[in-house]
């Protein structure tokens, strides 16, 4: 596995939890690499209020959806589901996760999608 850059073993933990509840089968796909990802490439400012998002978020998704769908009109809720969108459905599965990802789940398979070639490289992820 990729080793985390931004992300404390916790915080990992916790949105790990918020993207599943958010976008079923995120952590199948290892969501949460990605978003960490993307995090490391953030100005300091963005990142620390992702974190705090995350920290936020974090106790009312281990109370599970109903818990969670009570902070979704927030400002932290919203930043973070659009990286759990964004991490699922770009069809990103991080290397050693078992997959299959979004496109397939969700039967987008048009011509030129078939033919795309992914390449996370741009994240530092092989």
């Amino acid at each position: 596995m990729v080793a985390l850059r931004t992300l404390d073993e916790r915080r990992a933990a916790a949105l790990e939890t918020i993207c599943e509840l958010i976008v079923p089968g995120s952590s199948r796909v290892g969501s949460v690499l990605y978003v960490d990802a993307l995090l490391a490439g953030m100005p300091p400012e963005v990142q620390a209020h992702a974190l705090e998002a995350i920290d936020a978020l974090g106790p009312a998704a281990e109370g599970g959806a109903d818990a969670l769908a009570e902070r979704a009109r927030t400002p932290e809720f919203g930043f973070i589901r659009a990286l759990a969108c964004e991490a699922y459905y770009s069809d990103f599965v991080a290397p050693g996760s078992e997959g299959p990802g979004a496109w397939a789940e969700i039967d987008f398979n048009s011509p030129l999608a078939t033919r795309l070639h992914k390449d996370w490289s741009y994240l530092g992820i092989a």
